[in-house]
């Protein structure tokens, strides 16, 4: 399996790594020297993520740029929570002011 993603086709980029040495002229030295120049690959952030494409329920490999703009919406297993809708709260309350008494066992004793 190429090591690409599979939304943009992001892949490794060849670049250089560069070594130095020596401490900064802005810091109060003589400045930087470069001691070695290797080749190295730089690699997409790969996630393996489930995604519903089409319909149908798959395993892709989607980089995290694609993951964070919204190219790729992830696969949902679970409900989300839902708040309660107005008329469910208005009819709790109407619930609780009927279970409350009108004097408590301190009204009845003062009077």
């Amino acid at each position: 399996m190429a090591q690409a993603c599979e939304v943009c086709g992001k892949s490794p980029q060849r670049g250089n790594s560069i070594t130095t040495r020596g401490k900064a002229k802005y810091l109060g030295g003589v400045g930087t020297k470069i001691t070695g120049i290797s080749r190295r690959e730089f690699k997409p952030n790969l996630q393996r993520i489930r995604v519903t494409v089409g319909g149908t329920n798959k395993s892709m490999r989607v980089c995290t740029q694609c993951i964070r703009s919204g190219s790729v919406v992830k696969l949902v297993r679970a409900a989300p929570f839902k708040l309660p809708t107005d008329a469910a709260k208005a009819g709790k309350t109407e619930k609780k002011a009927a279970k409350t008494p009108s004097k408590g066992k301190k009204a009845a004793a003062k009077s």
